[in-house]
Formats: C-alpha cells, sequence, structure tokens
C-alpha cells in the first residue's frame, strides 16, 4: 500500500523558513516524478513545484520561484521543499505528490496520483 507522510509545517511569521519532508514506502521511488501542491481556503489544488525522477527537471510556480527549493533523495525516498522568504499568501495545506506531469514550465495531476495526508504551514504575525 502506497503511503506518502508529509512533515514539517507549522506556524512561521513573514520573511521566515520552513523545510517540508515526505517520506515514501510501497512504491518504486525513484521512478516516480514526484512534486508539492497546496490549497488554500476557498482555492482550487494549485501546483507549487516538482522534480522528474533523476532531478534533471524542476518546476516552480511563479509564486515560489527565487524563494523555494524541490529536491529528492532517492536512496532514502524521501522529497523535500525548502521555503524562505514566506508571505502570508502561503498560507495553505501543503500535499506531497507522487506520478504528476512534471516540465521546466507545468506541473499536473491525474487520478493516479498518489497524495499524502498534507500539512498545514500560516505564515503570520
Amino acid at each position: 500500500q502506497v503511503q506518502l507522510v508529509e512533515s514539517g509545517g507549522g506556524l512561521v511569521q513573514p520573511g521566515g523558513s520552513l523545510r517540508l519532508s515526505c517520506a515514501a514506502s510501497g512504491l518504486a521511488w525513484d521512478i516516480y516524478v514526484l512534486g508539492w501542491f497546496r490549497q488554500a481556503p476557498g482555492k482550487e489544488r494549485e501546483g507549487v513545484s516538482c522534480i522528474t525522477s533523476t532531478s534533471d527537471v524542476r518546476y516552480y510556480a511563479d509564486s515560489a520561484k527565487g524563494r523555494f527549493t524541490i529536491s529528492r533523495d532517492n536512496a532514502k525516498k524521501m522529497l523535500y521543499l525548502q521555503m524562505d522568504n514566506l508571505r502570508p499568501e502561503d498560507t495553505a495545506v501543503y500535499y506531497c505528490a507522487a506520478n504528476l506531469w512534471c516540465s521546466a514550465t507545468s506541473t499536473t495531476y491525474w487520478a493516479s496520483t498518489k497524495w499524502g495526508q498534507g500539512t498545514q504551514i500560516t505564515v503570520s504575525s
């Protein structure tokens, strides 16, 4: 059974940093395209960043460029999102996802995409 578990969310002040982690079990981690999505109250789920299996392609939403960094460790079956200079508009539930479309300019999910349970990030003073 596939399981993705996020950690690292919480409350942070504007300008602060957080590092999200996603641990996987039950799937061949190293062949999957992985990513992070987020969903704020009343809004649709949006792609924040994605990374291909060999880390040769990474995508960042315009809102994340220059502030967020995605990385993966296939040996440890881990996915990370380093988030710096956080803003109040980054407040959302963040989801780890496996099995996505990922290019340098976009990311999207499918019906077969695997999801974590989500972790809340609140950016507020």
